[in-house]
């Protein structure tokens, strides 16, 4: 068969899921291939998957199932399935997918350009995921999305072990990396000209426990700070493990994100056990006004699921409790979908499907009415904004987010290039406030 000279990725999931697909990409642009848009273009398709909800599994199955009449037009395609899904279901998918040719994990990315070659040259399909691993892709080329910013892993895995979800099992028991290899990768990447990092973990908060014996996940967030950079982001935080330490860090570091994701999941303290989260309702909350009081202005973004098993009508009047009293910024919000090998999965009481949907509409409409009027009270305000380059839906208008989070929108000058934006920050005068983006006029460079 002809070697391979094109690849595509496409990327589901979470935001470690963009980051190992940058390292696919780096690996295969350093193997000499070519990255294309369109599938028709590719002499391999990467898929680099998300299992926590059930939809994700629909989309791959369907985005696959979309490649058959394109394979069978370009003899010696070949399609591989990586990420959570690939570890979780293995070789199987094999079997449930007839025209992949390579299905691997989330500990062996590293294999991905011999598993391809491999299955090229034997005219048959591979599946290779290992039980354990390191799971780390540091030290693998990448090729960033954008030259401004980068995701920089500080933990893999999880030790949660939340009754619904199945990460630890895909992405294996948290691991930290070194303090200063962190610190040193910031640095060389504000010399190569990055202005935005997001540091990831799946619970960012207790970073360096398992290296020190107690997390430093505030130390962290200083020392990156200190590099140079422009704006120091992250995701995803436990609220079981934010500290009084790392919301002075966040308060007090100006690069440091006016922005943070806390996940609350539910607002009752009997869902909340059955799902191992470890806090209460009042303890959340008690975070949410400290978060308030030190970080006047802060944006809160949550993942909130309903119809969990035995979730009672008064369960989900307390969720809506803390929806009213956190006054959210946005919410990821989902209808329970159970995760096979998760406790969740095997429980009884399930709430019927039609419950849930109206619970879930309600909720919906309650996050909605919160976004808009915490969008409404930036009326006026002037923010500082870094620029992403043109809208994908209008190519006359920039697009950029503010420390907040926000999107922005604001018209692209007359005869300017997104160039002349894109990864600079600007200020920005809001006139404009509707649900899922503001609208402004550039005031001055920030």
């Amino acid at each position: 068969m002809p070697a391979m000279k094109t690849f595509l990725v496409r990327t589901f999931g979470c935001q470690m899921n963009k980051h190992d697909s940058e390292r696919v990409s780096g690996m295969l642009l350093s193997a000499g291939l070519t990255l294309v848009e369109e599938p028709a273009d590719a002499d391999a398709v990467i898929f680099m998957t998300c299992c926590v909800r059930e939809n994700a599994d629909v989309r791959l199955l369907g985005q696959v199932a979309s490649l058959k009449s394109i394979k069978a037009a370009r003899p010696g395609q070949l399609i591989a399935v990586g990420g959570c899904i690939g570890q979780r279901d293995g070789a199987a998918l094999l079997d449930e997918l007839r025209h992949v040719d390579v299905v691997f994990g989330t500990h062996n990315i590293a294999r991905l350009p011999a598993l391809l070659d491999s299955a090229r040259e034997a005219r048959r399909p591979v599946a290779e995921t290992l039980n354990a691993g390191d799971g780390s892709t540091f030290d693998l080329p990448l090729e960033r999305e954008h030259p401004w910013h980068a995701w920089v892993p500080i933990t893999v895995g999880c030790d949660n072990f939340c009754s619904y979800c199945i990460v630890p099992h895909v992405r294996g028991r948290e691991r930290s990396r070194a303090f200063e290899e962190i610190v040193s990768e910031c640095e060389r990447l504000v010399t190569d000209g990055v202005v935005s990092v997001t540091l990831l973990g799946q619970n960012v908060n207790s970073y360096g426990r398992d290296l020190y014996g107690q997390p430093r996940f505030a130390e962290v967030l200083r020392a990156v700070a200190s590099t140079g950079l422009g704006r120091v982001s992250f995701a995803t935080s436990h609220p079981k493990d934010l500290s009084d330490a790392t919301i002075a860090a966040m308060a007090e570091t100006s690069q440091v994100a006016r922005y943070l994701h806390l996940p609350v999941q539910s607002g009752s303290d009997q869902v909340l056990a059955a799902m191992n989260r470890r806090y209460t309702k009042e303890h959340y909350l008690g975070l949410v006004e400290r978060l308030y009081t030190a970080i006047p202005g802060i944006a809160l973004s949550t993942d909130i699921i309903v119809g969990y098993p035995g979730e009672t009508d008064a369960d989900f009047a307390e969720t809506m409790e803390v929806v009213a009293r956190a006054r959210f910024d946005q919410a990821f919000t989902f209808i329970f979908s159970p995760r096979a090998e998760t406790p969740a999965a095997s429980l009884p009481d399930t709430v019927p499907r039609e419950v849930a949907q109206e619970r879930f509409d309600a909720l919906v409409d309650a996050v909605q009415r919160s976004v808009v009027s915490k969008n409404a009270a930036l009326l006026g305000s002037v923010q500082d904004v870094l620029f992403e380059g043109v809208s994908k839906r209008d190519e006359t208008m920039l697009a950029g987010r503010t420390s907040g989070n926000k999107v922005v929108h604001v018209a692209l000058p007359e005869g300017a290039d997104e160039s002349e934006f894109a990864g600079r920050f600007f200020r920005v005068h809001i006139d404009e406030a509707q649900t899922w983006f503001l609208g402004g006029y550039i005031v001055s460079g920030a």
